[in-house]
């Protein structure tokens, strides 16, 4: 793991306790560190290609479709299955066990002794018997109405209403998108050998990216069916602001406090290239392109739409902020120390949504800077005991580097409100209320900020009568403290990494984690269905696999796709919309 002590580490890093809060790790966007944003670049800078091989669907658009993706050093394949879905098994659940499409990323080539595999294990997902070929196994539902609406348009002769993706930016959704091993597909060594997916979940990212593709075949086959002689393709422009949606829920929780080092360098990468930023001098040029990306951002906010109550009271009161950014750097002529008094008036005036899509396009206009550290944001995860610490420097470490835990009160029942359980059905995580629902004796230990609390309490207590201990002795007559402690000597070293907050208090969202997660992969359009799961789009925006390799426009053109707005159309025909 990179410590914060590696080289070219920014003295202008903001603390810890502001930026691991959990309300402002709630509020974060996704910033062109996000694992899409990286994926693409990658693609672009190396000249992948993505081709259709096989295109068998029927009629009703099922059957097969096999799409190859070629890299530098090797090449992969999609293979997707369409199947009928009946109406009384749709379901965005992870319980589910039939779906509108299933699809895998493979390694190598598709032989036909493999396909007749995939064919049986990929549409059975879980249930199945997967190849260990296989990188990433995922599933998939229709938007019914975007669908029906789209195919309808193009098979008249004309373009769908561009205000239909604003709504719901996707046509499908995915429900789960496994990788690192799971259900016996390639595990994460594998994909941390590769120099095509050592990056967080690029993996994972492509077979989103290829559904993508996937979806806009589908659709323009259906099309095609249905009126030969009038139906027309759908337009580049809507193309391009198709995503592809996921439906996901608390599942996501588990993975942020699971793996701390490396949201770690997520947010400390994220940290060090806004202070990269903070740092330049902003000039003329700097300064336009800072005002039109904001601008954009206002209307792609402007644009979302989402049925929850909180989050449009949100939405608008970002959009209000961001407004009057907008007019501040009208009024604020460049110099030198613009950026440094545009955070100070920020954090005075903007609510913190608006204070982190700030910081996110700040660091936008610096690429030669920031995405050098696309690399930087795995790690290797190894939680290291240090049994020969003294006890009295444990308890030390304790209070100067999670202080945040301290505040927690056993006997208070706001701070032991909730508790995180995996259910019976298929082991999903879930939130149930203390003592007034059932699940309890399933508990996960996810709140690490009342652990930590806890562990300095039967710290204390132990070293008042043996003062010169050490950890091995405090572990030997606490040994259900083990992990807790080595957590704590790992973990007081680095600046980022736990979420400060107390996972069971009444007050804690459980959204505010599945956004931060969402974020760091780049998703958009934050549509909550209710305070534990929410629907999201990836890819909008992003460019055409055919546009990977054009010669017509450079990467920082076709990397400059984030906060995208709705196309115009005139006449049925697409104008672009307005870029900085």
């Amino acid at each position: 793991m990179i410590s914060a002590t590696s080289a070219f580490v920014p003295n202008n890093l903001r603390p810890a306790s502001e930026v691991m809060k959990l309300e402002r790790l709630g509020s974060m966007f996704a910033s062109r560190l996000s694992f899409v944003r990286s994926l693409m670049r990658k693609m672009i800078a190396e000249r992948w290609q993505v081709a259709n091989t096989v295109f068998d669907l029927d009629t009703n658009g099922h059957g097969l479709a096999v799409y190859r993706i070629t890299t530098p050093a090797n090449c992969y394949h999609c293979v997707i299955f369409s199947r009928e879905l009946p109406a009384e098994l749709r379901s965005d659940r992870v319980i589910a066990e039939a779906w509108d499409v299933t699809f895998a990323v493979v390694e190598g080539e598709v032989e036909n002794s493999l396909l007749e595999q995939m064919e049986a294990n990929v549409p059975l997902q879980e249930a199945g018997r997967q190849h260990p070929r296989v990188l990433v196994l995922s599933r998939a539902n229709k938007s019914l109405r975007n669908f029906s609406q789209f195919v309808e348009a193009l098979s008249s002769g004309r373009q769908p209403d561009p205000a239909w993706l604003t709504a719901v930016g996707y046509l499908y959704r995915t429900t789960a998108v496994y990788g690192n091993g799971k259900f016996g597909i390639a595990d994460f060594a594998r994909l941390e050998r590769s120099s095509d997916f050592n990056r967080p979940f690029a993996a994972q990212m492509l077979a989103v990216y290829v559904l993508r593709k996937f979806s806009i075949d589908q659709l323009n086959h259906l099309a095609k069916v249905k009126s030969p002689d009038q139906a027309v393709p759908l337009h580049p422009e809507l193309e391009r602001y198709l995503g592809i949606g996921n439906s996901t829920g608390l599942g996501m929780a588990p993975f942020l406090i699971n793996h701390p080092q490396l949201i770690q360098q997520w947010v400390y990468g994220r940290e060090r290239a806004l202070a990269f930023a903070l740092e330049k001098t902003a000039n003329e040029q700097t300064h336009a392109k800072l005002r039109a990306l904001m601008a954009r951002a206002l209307t792609h906010l402007q644009q979302t739409k989402t049925e929850d109550p909180e989050q449009t009271l949100r939405n608008k009161s970002t959009a209000k902020s961001i407004a009057e950014t907008v007019a501040w750097l009208d009024r604020t002529l460049a110099h030198p120390h613009l950026y440094e008094e545009l955070i100070s008036w920020a954090n005075k005036h903007c609510s913190l949504e608006a204070q982190e899509l700030i910081n996110t396009l700040l660091i936008e206009l610096y690429p030669d800077l920031v995405d050098k550290l696309d690399d930087e944001l795995g790690c290797q995860e190894t939680m290291d005991l240090q049994p020969d610490m003294k006890a009295r420097k444990l308890m030390d470490l304790i209070d100067q580097n999670f202080g945040w835990a301290l505040s927690y009160r056993e006997d208070c029942p706001d701070d032991n409100y909730w508790f995180w359980y995996r259910s019976v059905e298929k082991e999903e995580p879930r939130l149930g209320v203390r003592g007034s629902e059932s699940g309890a004796e399933k508990e996960m230990a996810l709140a690490i900020g009342p652990r930590i609390s806890r562990c300095r309490a039967k710290l204390e207590q132990f070293i008042a009568q043996n003062p010169n201990a050490m950890v091995v002795e405090f572990l030997m007559a606490h040994p259900e403290q083990k992990e807790c402690v080595r957590r704590i000597q790992t973990m007081g070293e680095t600046p980022y990494g736990e979420i400060r907050a107390n996972l069971w208090h009444r007050d804690m969202k459980p959204m505010h984690l599945l956004r931060t997660k969402l974020s760091f992969f780049g998703a958009s359009r934050f549509d909550p269905k209710s305070d534990r799961w929410v629907r999201i789009t990836l890819f909008q925006g992003a460019p055409l696999p055919r546009e990977l390799c054009s010669p017509e426009r450079s990467l920082e053109q076709l990397d400059d796709w984030g906060f995208p707005v709705e196309p115009i159309l005139d006449n049925h025909h697409v104008v672009q919309g307005e870029q900085p």
